[in-house]
């Protein structure tokens, strides 16, 4: 199975998400499969929202800018999803949020037409402990914006969160938070 990797960070290199990019592709390798990355960041993706990516509700087959068909073709050439991204302000960055208001448009996502992919897994990482987030309701809350509010509104059943908490706490933490990426690499998908 060939999954897209869309990752979201200022830096790759030197950074926690890109080392869980590195151990997703590792679980994944391991498993069989094939990965693309799609560094956001890197690449330059524009997030900001133009008039001629904006939804045409009375047009689902309306033809979207240059930038967002050869975004829409990577979407398609893989068979899953998967999400890397810090949690800010409980939710995906921003560079996420706008590849999703550009590329994830209606009549190619949602509308009249929805996604072919069956599984995604979003993986967030947290400075942040699991009591924290169970405290104030934001690990429920990213559940049903992220899983349920998109990636199952746009047609993928199964669509699952990991919160990796607590990444500020010590190398062993991480460690420990970057052998169970890797496993899921290797077993959800």
């Amino acid at each position: 199975m060939n999954i897209l990797i869309v990752f979201d960070h200022p830096r790759r290199d030197g950074s926690f998400c890109g080392a869980v990019v590195d151990h997703l592709q590792e679980g994944l390798s391991a498993a069989g499969h094939t990965s693309e990355v799609a560094d956001l960041r890197a690449e330059g993706f524009d997030p900001r929202l133009p008039v001629a990516d904006e939804p045409d509700w009375d047009d689902p087959a309306k033809v979207y800018s240059s930038e967002v068909l050869r975004e829409q073709a990577r979407v398609m050439r893989a068979e899953a999803l998967a999400f890397v991204f810090p949690v800010w302000w409980w939710s995906f960055p921003a560079t996420t949020k706008g590849w999703i208001d550009r590329v994830w448009n209606h009549g190619w996502a949602y509308g009249s037409r929805k996604l072919p992919h069956k599984k995604a897994l979003l993986i967030g990482t947290a400075s942040s402990d699991a009591e924290a987030y169970a405290k104030r309701g934001y690990d429920t809350a990213m559940q049903t914006q992220l899983v349920t509010g998109i990636m199952q509104y746009c047609g993928i059943p199964e669509a699952r969160l990991e919160l990796l908490y607590d990444v500020m706490a010590g190398a062993e933490v991480r460690d420990q938070q970057l052998a169970r990426v890797r496993a899921l690499g290797a077993s959800y998908f």
